[in-house]
Order: C-alpha cells, then structure tokens, then sequence
C-alpha cells in the first residue's frame, strides 16, 4: 500500500464504530446501577446511595466509572458470609470441618490414644508370655498318654 493513500472504511463498520459507546454505556449502566441498587446503605462510600443511583443514571459512563471506583464497597470491609470467614466459609453448617480439626502428629488425643494403644499392645503381650509360660509348665507336669508318641 503506497504511503499517502487514504483507507476507505465499509458502511458496516463504521455503523458498529458509531454503536459501540452506546453497548459500552448501556452495559456499565445495567451491571453498575444493579450493582449500587444492592449494595446495604451503610456499606456505600462517599456519597449517599440514592446520589450514586442518580450519578449512574444521568451522567453517562462517567457516573458508572466513579460508582466502580468511589462508591463500590471494599471487597474485605463485610464478610459475604454471616459467619467469620474461614476455611469452611460458604459452606453449609453441616459440611463445615470443625473448628479444632488439627493434624495428627499436632493433635494431643491422638497421639494419647496412640500411647494407649502401645501400653495395651504391652500388656496383651504380657498376657501371651504369661500364658505360654504356664501352658509349658503343666505340659512338664503331664505325663504323655499312651496313644501319642
């Protein structure tokens, strides 16, 4: 293409150049003024929400801009949950893993009962010894019968 010569740009796309502010305010205005019309009174910063709503609404994209950027609440200034905010947030009571769930090797009656087993395991086998040992005493004591040999 030689270095002087002018484009023509096609009647379709310059009639979607000419749309595409319109789809991008009707957008914001939709998404933003939902957005604010949700939002809990007490949680809008900077101006009361009724003056956000009419913000987004009379002054196009620049009311919807300044709502995401000014008015919007902090992500971390109110939990989404009713509950503190922790490993089984967003669950229902029922699935959440309780709150003193620890590791094994971290958790004191685990490695108790762990220690508990050990001492029955010791004093089964103490049983076992004792047990063999008198069954070898009374077989030194019997005499054998006559039909084993």
């Amino acid at each position: 293409m030689p270095a002087g010569r002018i484009v023509e740009v096609s009647e379709p796309e310059v009639g979607m150049l000419r749309i595409l502010p319109i789809v991008i305010e009707l957008v914001l205005l939709v998404v933003c003024l939902i957005d604010a019309v949700q939002t809990p009174q007490n949680s809008v910063r900077n101006l009361p929400k009724w003056l956000w709503m009419m913000l987004i609404v009379v002054v196009p994209i620049v009311g919807p801009i300044a709502w995401l950027i000014a008015g919007r609440p902090r992500r971390n200034s109110q939990p989404s949950a009713p509950w503190s905010a922790s490993r089984g947030a967003g669950l229902p009571q029922y699935e959440r893993p309780p709150a003193s769930m620890r590791a094994p090797d971290d958790n004191p009656e685990f490695l108790a009962s762990i220690k508990q087993s050990s001492e029955h395991e010791r004093l089964l086998q103490k049983w076992e010894e004792d047990l063999k040992q008198r069954e070898d005493e009374l077989r030194k004591g019997e005499e054998p019968h006559p039909d084993q040999s």
